[in-house]
């Protein structure tokens, strides 16, 4: 009984540990390591030469400086409590749609044919996973890339 307990002591202490140590990794990187983590990610993946490398991580950067600016824009907009409006809210999906569209243009420039199906295959799959973690924390279903 004393074993059994202990090692249920133990399961949840290093299982409240690995969450907390996953939260500080990913909230606390300034810009700079996410775009050097991103690169390492894309360069293992996809198998990319220092020259690709480089000119991705300009990419990576410009993405990064985005997804910044949007996420101030959107607690900006929660702290004065303003709902945006339905003509701004397509303007800024527009704006977005566009953006990624001006990324794929870049990324088909820089990788190969194979390299290039295979980021769009982890896009997807990384996308599907955000929906998954979305619709398990909001408990309904949504539908990305439709």
């Amino acid at each position: 009984m004393k074993k059994l307990f202990v090692l249920a002591l133990l399961l949840v202490g290093t299982t409240t540990f690995a969450q907390e140590r996953m939260g500080e990794n990913n909230d606390k990187l300034t810009p700079e390591q996410r775009v050097n983590l991103q690169i390492k990610k894309l360069t293992k993946e996809l198998n990319l030469s220092d020259k690709q490398a480089q000119e991705l991580k300009e990419i990576v950067v410009k993405e990064i400086e985005q997804r910044e600016a949007r996420k101030a824009e959107i607690q900006a907009r929660k702290a004065e409590k303003k709902k945006m409006a339905s003509e701004e809210l397509n303007a800024r999906k527009l704006k977005f749609e566009e953006e990624k569209m001006q990324t794929e243009e870049r990324m088909k420039k820089i990788l190969t044919p194979e390299q290039f199906s295979k980021w769009t295959e982890i896009r997807k799959a990384r996308k599907e996973k955000m929906a998954d973690r979305i619709e398990n924390r909001m408990g309904e279903k949504l539908e990305y890339g439709k």
